[in-house]
């Protein structure tokens, strides 16, 4: 007699069992690559919603705010890819960036930061769902500290890019390239916690 190890079944017997035919190899590479376009096209779209600030290069953007809603959705891999795939049209010359331009400019390393912004947002969706048996409060509350990081450590390659490329000293960088947003990315954190009970299933 025989004992049927379920917990070694691939993902095909599982989704058999469960009555869902899975997907074709084909079928399945070509609904990521839709998925990870759909997350580089809301990147840009929503990041357009921008205002330039008169007294440093970098603007006021929703481009962060985007970067953790793609990955609240979307999981955090291909939140990376969607935001990694926007960081090369840019440089390539797409207009995908704030005002419809492109380039690698001052605020490129801004984008490049949207990657790691992806990556911890979707970690703090999964910790979202796994965590379903604490109370809200605490799920929340834990959601957003995560949120929080995800949204500042943009910043890290986002001061260091704009510093290099300006030839300006740390000081500067700091005061033009992360104080005046501070306020804003506490207020996209909290946006982001909110999207959390109604993310996809997508992962």
């Amino acid at each position: 007699m025989t004992t049927k190890n379920t917990s070694s079944a691939s993902a095909g017997e599982l989704a058999a069992q469960a009555g869902v035919r899975p997907l074709s190899p084909l079928r399945a590479i070509a609904r990521e690559s839709a998925l990870i376009l759909s997350g580089t096209a809301a990147i840009a779209l929503i990041g357009q919603l921008a205002i330039p600030l008169p007294f440093t290069p970098v603007p006021i953007t929703l481009g962060t705010f985007a970067a953790l809603a793609v990955g609240v959705v979307l999981g955090s891999r291909r939140g990376v890819a969607a935001s990694l795939l926007l960081a090369a049209l840019a440089a390539a010359g797409a207009p995908v960036l704030a005002g419809w331009t492109s380039g690698v400019g001052v605020t490129f390393g801004y984008v490049l930061g949207y990657a790691l912004i992806a990556d911890i947002a979707g970690r703090a969706a999964r910790l979202w769902t796994r965590s379903a048996d604490a109370s809200a409060l605490h799920r929340t509350l834990v959601a957003f500290a995560v949120m929080l990081v995800a949204s500042s450590i943009v910043f890290v390659p986002g001061v260091i890019w704009l510093k290099l490329a300006t030839g300006m000293d740390w000081g500067s960088a700091l005061g033009l390239g992360l104080v005046p947003f501070l306020v804003g990315d506490v207020i996209k954190a909290m946006a982001a916690t909110s999207l959390l009970p109604f993310r996809g299933r997508l992962h």
